[in-house]
């Protein structure tokens, strides 16, 4: 039997934030094979994304999660980081809202903004992200870290395919994977409190917390 777990609920830290309801259904968990199309997704949406924000100085744009790995398998979802400087962070969220993404605040992971793409056959999650920051460096290790090892790959893989089966939650399903994450962010060179902060973040949410996990 699948398992599933529903919450509803506000952000709590900052009313001056979109309020962060949870947006997403509890439908079965896709995890498919790599496909070679996803980089080439990728350099459109950049292009996109470097047209929308110019006249924000953006540091990077870079291609992030599952996808972002040759060969590894994912949901067929692109997750992408815009980096910014703090400064620019709300120019920059308001230069994609300009340009057809709905801001969903930082859905309890901070210096990281979601931004809710337009509904244009190619399906992606856009955050803008501060330049340094804790967010952005989880994903650039673990992302690097699976490109760099074939054994950690299909590890990561086959475990993903295991918890997709069992469970119909994405939160459960991204809590599932924190024991592997976190060695891997324990091995590029994290401390124990960053451990415990991103740890933290993956845990499911409780009946009234409400902070989707995207």
């Amino acid at each position: 039997m699948r398992r599933s777990a529903r919450s509803i609920g506000a952000h709590p830290t900052n009313p001056r934030r979109p309020v962060c309801i949870r947006d997403h259904a509890v439908v079965p968990i896709e995890v498919v094979p790599y496909d070679r199309l996803w980089p080439q997704r990728f350099e459109r949406t950049r292009s996109d994304l470097v047209a929308a924000l110019a006249a924000v100085p953006v540091r990077a744009i870079e291609h992030v999660g599952s996808t972002s790995v040759p060969g590894l398998d994912a949901k067929p979802v692109l997750d992408i980081d815009v980096v910014v400087a703090r400064e620019q962070l709300h120019p920059a969220i308001d230069a994609l809202a300009l340009a057809g993404y709905e801001h969903r605040g930082d859905l309890g992971i901070p210096d990281r903004h979601y931004l809710r793409a337009p509904n244009d056959g190619l399906r992606r999650r856009v955050y803008v992200v501060v330049e340094g920051s804790l967010a952005l460096r989880n994903h650039l290790a673990v992302r690097d870290a699976l490109r760099a090892s074939a054994s950690l790959r299909a590890e990561y893989a086959a475990l993903k395919h295991g918890l997709a089966a069992e469970l119909e939650d994405i939160d459960l399903y991204a809590a599932g994977k924190t024991g592997l994450l976190v060695r891997v962010l324990a091995e590029a060179g994290f401390t124990p409190s960053e451990i415990d902060a991103i740890r933290s973040l993956n845990r499911p949410p409780g009946p009234t917390s409400g902070l989707p996990r995207t």
